[in-house]
C-alpha cells in the first residue's frame, strides 16, 4: 500500500494560491514569491481594493479558456481542432498567462506588475484577458473541423 501524499498549506492561505506562488518561483526560491504575492496583495487593498483575494480569485476565474485549439494531423494535413479544456489545465493556463503578462511588461518591480494584472484581468482587460479571448477565437474560427476531434492521437 502506497502512502497518500498529504499537501501542506500554511494558515491563510488557500490551494490556488499556493500553485499561483510555486508556479511564479524561480530557482526554488519560494520565499520570494510567496513575498512577491503577499506584497502584490498589499499594493491591491492600497488601490481600495476591501478584498485583494476575492479579486485574485475573480482574475484565476475570468482568464480560465473554456475551449482551446489542438493540432492534429488527419490524412497528411494537420487541422486546429477545437477541444474542451480540463479544469486542471484551465488552472494551470490561467497561471501561466497572468504570470507571463507580468514577466512580459518592464519597468516596474514584480508585485507592481501582478497587482495591476490581477486587477486587469477582473475587470475583463490585459495582456492575460486578451490571450485568453485570442484562444477563444481560434477556436471558434476553426468550429468547422471540430469533426476531427474523434480522430484521438
Amino acid at each position: 500500500m502506497s502512502k497518500k501524499k498529504v499537501q501542506y498549506i500554511p494558515e491563510g492561505s488557500s490551494v490556488w494560491q499556493e500553485k499561483f506562488i510555486n508556479c511564479m518561483m524561480k530557482a526554488g526560491k519560494k520565499s520570494v514569491s510567496r513575498r512577491i504575492f503577499n506584497q502584490a496583495m498589499h499594493r491591491l487593498s492600497e488601490m481600495g481594493i476591501k478584498n485583494p483575494l476575492d479579486t485574485f480569485k475573480k482574475a484565476i476565474q475570468i482568464v480560465m479558456p473554456h475551449t482551446e485549439v489542438k493540432a492534429r494531423r488527419v490524412g497528411g494535413s494537420v487541422y486546429q481542432i477545437p477541444i474542451q479544456v480540463n479544469p486542471k489545465r484551465q488552472l494551470t493556463l490561467s497561471i501561466r498567462w497572468i504570470i507571463g503578462a507580468c514577466r512580459g511588461k518592464k519597468g516596474k518591480a514584480m508585485y507592481e506588475k501582478l497587482a495591476q494584472e490581477l486587477l486587469d484581468a477582473s475587470k475583463e482587460t490585459g495582456a492575460a484577458f486578451k490571450k485568453r479571448e485570442d484562444v477563444h477565437r481560434m477556436a471558434i474560427a476553426n468550429k468547422a473541423f471540430a469533426h476531427f476531434a474523434r480522430y484521438n492521437r
